[in-house]
């Protein structure tokens, strides 16, 4: 990671916290996962929050007292009746947080919340908790797989007071692979902050782009590249669950339409120019932030032939035309600060990642541009970027798309809440 010294212009922006002065409750449980909550509590303090985790007898086990004080500068919570705090301090831990957590949810845990029991801190905080309660399940791949467990999970389900972040399929700690290995910190910090910015992103309305462009040849044959759209519906997903308003203009891809997303429907570069442009509106004055991470072809065929080239013994040639640079098009628009304007960079050597990024950034005259290697991102799952901005960049480890999409929304904010500030 590689920071430079931030710009009088930006710092209102990179000194905002995504969870300053919020209160969160880490409820803890006993499994070998454990220690990932400390990782989380790392992440939640970093981010500006005030955490205090609350632990159930088998989980300091796995993970001691000391070293979540170490981390949240604050003790541990642990006993249901406690003489030196007093009061029914379930109820005050309730009321007084933002975010009620529980990572990682055993097994026992869910059928102990599943049936409204209260025989501890933990589940007593939650059974009083009156917003939605970010639960993490963790166990072996057999057990979350058990009939008992999955009637729990639906009970829970329908009562509708859990937000599940997980469980992942993978390796879990006997060594055995499948489904019950806990989501990481990352994702379920990702959930936790969609919950605490909900206030912050009510009324923004933000524009994305996804997916490939397609250039037609003739009837049959087309010219495209290797982007599926994840990335792209992933910004789309989160900003909706945080709560935005949000227009998706996709290229052709089979990937579902997220909840709560207005989705537009293109096939070239120039019918995506179109539709952002309209979606912008004059001036760019239709949104407060615009993500272009479709990946656009480059050129186009002057005019698409009407039927089907035939092989004639020899070499085809044709004859392309550059297509427009829509997010440079669009920035040239903008009379100030707003929108926010965000471009994606893939490239294929990563030595000169961050250098072109950063070219791409003053050319294109966006705020930030999100680089990656072709490698890291086409058609997989996970993605490994850098956020490259005028002043400094940060370099992002592998992480699920959805949460390299949070990362990236954080800054947006960020901006967002420094420009109305600065």
């Amino acid at each position: 990671m590689s920071h430079e010294s931030a710009s009088p212009r930006q710092s209102a922006a990179e000194k905002y916290l995504p969870a300053r002065g919020k209160r969160v409750a880490l409820c803890v449980t006993g499994s070998v996962a454990a220690y990932k909550a400390a990782l989380l509590a790392r992440l939640l303090v970093r981010a500006g929050a005030e955490v205090q985790v609350v632990q159930s007898r088998s989980s300091r086990e796995f993970v001691g007292p000391a070293t979540f004080a170490g981390i949240t500068g604050r003790p541990p919570l642990c006993e249901l009746f406690d003489a030196d705090t007093g009061g029914e301090l379930h109820v005050e831990l309730a009321a007084e947080s933002d975010a009620v957590v529980v990572m990682p949810a055993t097994a026992d845990c869910l059928a102990r919340l599943a049936t409204g029991r209260a025989d501890d801190l933990v589940t007593a905080t939650v059974l009083c908790a009156t917003g939605q309660v970010i639960v993490a399940p963790a166990m072996h791949p057999s057990m979350w797989s058990h009939p008992a467990t999955q009637r729990n999970v639906r009970q829970l389900t329908e009562d509708g007071r859990v937000t599940w972040v997980g469980p992942v399929s993978g390796e879990v700690a006997s060594g055995d692979f499948g489904e019950g290995r806990m989501a990481e910190p990352e994702a379920v910090y990702g959930a936790i902050i969609r919950q605490l910015s909900l206030d912050a992103w009510q009324g923004r309305r933000l524009l994305i782009s996804a997916g490939p462009t397609v250039e037609d040849v003739d009837p049959v044959r087309f010219i495209s590249n290797r982007s599926t759209g994840k990335m792209g519906f992933a910004l789309a997903e989160r900003a909706a669950a945080r709560g935005a308003e949000v227009t998706l203009v996709a290229g052709p891809t089979e990937l579902p339409t997220p909840f709560d997303v207005t989705r537009v429907d293109v096939r070239s570069a120039l019918e995506m120019q179109a539709a952002l442009s309209e979606a912008a509106g004059p001036a760019l004055s239709g949104t407060d932030a615009l993500i272009m991470c479709a990946a656009v072809g480059d050129y186009r065929l002057e005019q698409a032939h009407a039927t089907k080239l035939t092989r004639g013994g020899e070499g085809l040639t044709l004859e392309l035309k550059e297509n427009p640079d829509i997010i440079r098009a669009l920035a040239s628009e903008r009379g100030g600060k707003r929108p926010v304007l965000v471009a994606f960079a893939v490239e294929t050597e990563e030595t000169e990642l961050v250098l072109r990024a950063r070219r791409k950034l003053e050319r294109k005259g966006v705020d930030l541009v999100v680089a990656n290697l072709a490698r890291d991102s086409f058609g997989r799952e996970h993605n490994v970027a850098v956020l490259v901005s005028e002043a400094s960049h940060t370099a992002l480890p592998e992480l699920p798309k959805p949460a390299v999409a949070d990362h990236v929304l954080d800054w947006v904010l960020a901006r967002l809440v420094g420009s109305a500030v600065a």
